[in-house]
């Protein structure tokens, strides 16, 4: 018995050895065929020119705002030390003290806030009411007036200055005011005429929300507006109760989306509301040096060029912020909306 026994521990240590020796050449064999093939090479060179390539593009962006923040940061010692480049040597507040106090910038951000508020307010709801018209109902002449829509993204808003300034400089309706008044009514300088083009669905890109409510509402199964007028609900009922819910992630990225231009529109403010220093202060107006910062000396340019620029991130400060927290539902809008990619 003892010589079976040790025969047999014996061949079970062979077969340990000669199996333990296999798997070590298995693992080799797939070691070699993954990871020192061909395919796997031209993997690990294509990730590594992508990665190299994306952090190319990430710096050509990013870059100036880099610079522009850093530059905001820097004293005017800073400008003429050859030295510094994006850090600061001596970081200072002042030129952001100096632009918020002297500039007005908090009542240039109430008044701005309080336009765009109300321009995104009405031209989403606008929008909303003539791309769901657009998007369901089918009647003579929508194509027509669908191309005046579409009419309004390409004409360049310059060729309409000159009309769109008499229009609310003399303004009237079919001449019915000067018949009763003897004359008309000067809406410039005030908000009026942003809200009237808000309200009539033409203000600064709505034809481009409009299109983008008609295709959202396209893609909206008609058996639900079907099943509610069974029931008794009418046009006006079935669109508040039950489009306008379904509608709420595009309505938010329209908002967004007018609240943003409206923010940083400089055409329209600076045309309908002229010598906006003087009567409604606007954030486009505070863009000017302070006068208690002193640009005369050797590296005066640069100075009042990061003055310019930090009146600049001033301005976009709130937006990015807007931003931060919505953007969810500003992408999964624009998803929804059928013009991705």
């Amino acid at each position: 018995m003892n010589a079976q026994q040790t025969q047999t521990k014996i061949k079970k240590e062979s077969k340990n050895k000669i199996r333990v020796e296999f798997d070590r050449t298995s693992r080799w064999t797939r070691f070699k065929i993954k990871y020192l093939s061909a395919s796997f090479l031209g993997q690990v060179i294509f990730k590594l020119f992508r990665l190299v390539l994306l952090l190319g593009i990430s710096y050509v962006i990013l870059f100036p705002f880099f610079s522009k923040i850093a530059s905001s940061f820097m004293s005017p010692s800073d400008f003429v030390d050859v030295t510094v480049k994006l850090i600061p040597k001596n970081p200072t507040l002042n030129t952001y003290k100096q632009i918020i106090r002297e500039n007005n910038y908090f009542e240039a951000l109430f008044n701005t806030a309080v336009l765009s508020l109300l321009c995104a307010v009405i031209q989403t709801f606008v929008c909303c009411i003539i791309g769901y018209g657009f998007g369901k109902y089918r009647f003579k002449g929508s194509k027509l007036l669908f191309a005046c829509v579409l009419l309004t993204m390409i004409v360049p808003h310059k060729i309409l200055q000159f009309s769109l300034f008499n229009e609310f400089r003399y303004f009237d309706i079919y001449g019915i005011i000067k018949a009763i008044t003897g004359k008309t009514i000067k809406l410039t300088g005030t908000y009026w005429p942003l809200a009237i083009l808000s309200f009539t669905g033409l203000a600064f890109k709505n034809g481009l929300y409009i299109y983008m409510m008609r295709q959202f509402f396209r893609g909206v199964p008609d058996e639900l507006e079907e099943s509610a007028y069974i029931d008794g609900s009418g046009v006006f009922r079935t669109f508040i109760q039950i489009i306008i819910p379904l509608s709420i992630p595009m309505m938010i990225t329209i908002f967004l989306f007018s609240f943003s231009w409206q923010w940083t529109d400089n055409f329209y403010t600076t045309l309908l509301i002229p010598g906006t220093a003087k009567s409604i202060k606007l954030l486009p107006s505070i863009i000017e040096v302070p006068k208690t910062l002193d640009t005369n000396y050797a590296g005066g340019n640069l100075y009042t060029s990061a003055i310019r620029n930090t009146c600049g991130l001033l301005i976009i400060a709130p937006l990015i912020l807007i931003y931060m927290f919505c953007q969810r539902y500003l992408i999964q809008g624009i998803e929804r909306s059928g013009i991705t990619g």
